[in-house]
């Protein structure tokens, strides 16, 4: 019993009787219970949603009411012909006492308007040609700027043409110092000055509107808002929020939408006002305070959803008592069987299905109890004549085996000898040959060596020669540099001479030229002595252009002196390069020379070995033959014995094999009734 295994309790029919009977009672009470909290959760929200509707409806007739009492007193203004008549007499009057006068006139009565309704907080009539100037007062005592900053709905107005304009809260008012959020009404007066005409604007206090929001609630936790067409927020418990753009959707044609706000759902209604503002009254509600009252049932539904997982569960649990139970005992008791154990009866006494199959199961145990102990007593005799067969049919292979694989040892050594032999030989016959070619090269390869070493010993004598002769050359180089100097320094005397027999013409012409004047102061007398002064003027000048001649001549012969010497003096290194060459030359050949004596005796050397070898070879090759022969015939021998040997070492296998086939078949039989438990 404690290898029984043990399956997922989820797999038990108990178990899933238990589920079945468990889901199925609670899923009717759950269903039933949330069918009646749904139902009556939306029956109550359509209920709220009507009178929230209602509600809102109220409101908007009541703020249409509050408006349009505002909308009336500005037509009064109007309609006061003596009123406009001040009005334009403050646009068009040249005189300036007039003008305030008449200024003064129409901020007293709209003072007196804003005194009588302290909802009012300031009344004005701004230009709308910044060059006039603002009339009326607040109860702030300031005035709007139209020049600086002037308010954002002036073109609004008079595009209205007179008609009411509303405007959204302003947080500071229009004149920026309000201390309270204010909304306004305007409309243009077309009938003073319609080109640039003056707008009247009434500014309110939100306050009006919140006296008339005090008693309104849409229920619990509930927000009310006032939403103008633009979206902005004209008015809203929080007043950080007036002023600031509504975020969330307004109530479509049907009046009333679901939104989410801060987290909650909400049922938004909402009335649009049917007169000139246009503004939308907004109740938000949460859900939650919606459905209050429909918790009861809620609860009630939870209340039964315990009472009947209880009653489920006590069902279950007598269900798997009284059929999971004994099914469960009978499963454990097959299990045991399964694994050999035929020893094992149930106990179950029950008159219903599951006792019937107790009384089966406990029958069927008995009869296969007795075919196992038949079964195991022929497989005993059986496993002992296998065991017999198969030590026997051992003990033959193993010798016949031993004998084939002595024989097959011998024959593939015998025929691995001959092989070996043959090759042998044949390897023999190679080297004779390769001996014979190597002996031949080694002739050849001493005649070259020896036409090598006397082409380097003429080679030597040659360069020897060579070197001789380049060092006359050097010698007879360096004697015609130094000629070529000292005939160098003789041009530089005759140049010398040239210039003292220049400067001896020169003053020879100074001689003549002398002769001449003095000749000329001598007159008749000295004519002869002038002919003579002419003449060695005229031998003056032709010594003085002979050696201008010479000069050039001597100065050729100076730059071709100047020429050789720098020729001379370029090729005297490549002479020194060229005897460096040759002794270098001469030290390889001597080298070649050297190195051809020693290669030309160790040639004679080897080929004094090669002789030796090749008689070597020749008995090699007789002894290779004689054994060839011998591994030939013992090959042939050790094949017919291996032959033999093959056959009986076969039928012995087959012997084998059939006994440890049936020694096999024997054991698996013994496993498979070791398994099961007799006694």
């Amino acid at each position: 019993m404690k290898e029984t295994k043990l399956e997922s309790p989820i797999r038990s029919v108990g178990v899933k009787l238990f589920i079945l009977v468990f889901c199925g009672i609670l899923l009717c009470v759950v269903s039933l219970g949330l069918f009646s909290y749904s139902k009556s959760r939306s029956v109550i929200e359509k209920k709220v949603s009507e009178s929230s509707m209602e509600t809102a409806k109220q409101v908007s007739g009541r703020m249409d009411l509050l408006l349009s009492g505002y909308e009336r007193k500005s037509m009064e203004f109007l309609s006061d012909s003596e009123f406009i008549s001040q009005v334009g007499s403050a646009i068009s009057s040249t005189d300036d006492f007039e003008r305030f006068d008449n200024q003064r006139t129409i901020t007293t009565k709209l003072s007196n308007v804003m005194i009588s309704d302290n909802s009012i907080a300031g009344i004005f009539l701004l230009p709308t040609d910044t060059s006039m100037a603002v009339i009326g007062s607040s109860n702030s005592g300031g005035i709007p700027d139209m020049k600086a900053n002037p308010p954002a709905f002036l073109d609004t107005m008079k595009q209205a043409a007179g008609k009411v304009v509303w405007i959204p809260t302003m947080q500071k008012g229009i004149t920026g110092k309000q201390t309270a959020p204010t909304i306004a009404l305007g409309r243009a007066l077309m009938n003073v000055n319609s080109g640039n005409p003056y707008l009247m604007v009434i500014e309110l206090n939100v306050k009006a509107l919140q006296d008339m929001l005090a008693n309104v609630s849409f229920g619990d936790g509930s927000a009310t808002y006032i939403v103008a067409p633009d979206g902005t927020i004209v008015y809203a418990a929080d007043t950080a929020l007036m002023g600031q753009k509504y975020t969330e959707k307004l109530p479509d044609a049907s009046g009333e939408v679901k939104i989410k706000s801060g987290g909650r759902e909400m049922l938004s209604v909402g009335s649009k006002s049917t007169g000139t503002s246009g503004w939308t009254i907004v109740g938000n509600i949460p859900t939650s305070s919606l459905v209050k009252d429909a918790k009861a049932i809620r609860n009630l539904t939870f209340l039964m959803c315990g009472l009947s997982v209880l009653i489920a569960a006590l069902i279950g649990l007598f269900i798997m008592w009284t059929v999971g139970r004994p099914l469960g005992q009978l499963r454990t008791l097959m299990n045991e069987g399964e694994r050999g154990n035929l020893t094992v009866r149930s106990s179950i006494r029950q008159k219903d299905e599951i006792g019937q199959v107790s009384d089966s199961f406990n029958r069927m145990m008995e009869r296969i109890t007795e075919l196992v102990r038949q079964t195991n007593q022929s497989a005993r005799e059986v496993l002992e004549t296998a065991s017999s067969l198969t030590l026997a049919s051992t003990k033959t292979a193993s010798a016949a085996k031993e004998i084939a694989v002595a024989t097959e040892e011998i024959a593939s050594g015998a025929t691995n000898l001959a092989v070996e032999s043959e090759r042998g030989s044949e390897m023999t016959g190679q080297i004779g040959d390769k001996v014979v070619s190597v002996i031949d090269s080694n002739v050849e390869m001493g005649k070259s060596a020896y036409e090598v070493e006397e082409a380097g010993r003429k080679g030597t004598q040659y360069m020897a020669g060579l070197m001789e002769k380049t060092g006359h050359t050097e010698e007879m180089t360096r004697s015609m540099v130094d000629k070529v100097d000292k005939l160098k320094e003789s041009t530089g005397s005759i140049s010398k001479i040239l210039e003292l027999l220049g400067n001896m013409t020169k003053q020879t012409n100074i001689l003549s030229l002398n002769a001449t004047i003095e000749a000329a102061r001598a007159g008749a007398a000295g004519r002869g002595f002038m002919v003579v002064a002419d003449e060695i003027r005229k031998l003056a000048d032709q010594s003085r252009q002979s050696i201008g001649v010479v000069g050039e001549i001597v100065d050729r012969i100076g730059q071709e002196i100047d020429e050789t010497v720098s020729v001379l003096s370029d090729a005297y290194p490549l002479f020194k390069e060229q005897i460096e060459a040759v002794r270098d030359a001469n030290k390889i050949f001597e080298n070649v020379q050297s190195h051809m004596s020693d290669f030309n005796g160790r040639l004679n050397a080897a080929t004094a070995s090669v002789s030796q070898l090749e008689k070597a070879q020749e008995t090699l090759t007789m002894t290779m033959t004689n054994v060839s022969a011998v591994a030939q015939q013992a090959s042939a021998t050790s094949e017919q014995v291996a032959s033999l040997s093959n056959e009986q070492l076969g039928i012995s296998d087959g012997l084998v094999q059939l006994s440890n086939k049936l020694e096999t078949v024997s054991q698996q039989l013994r496993q498979s009734l070791s398994q099961f438990t007799v006694a």
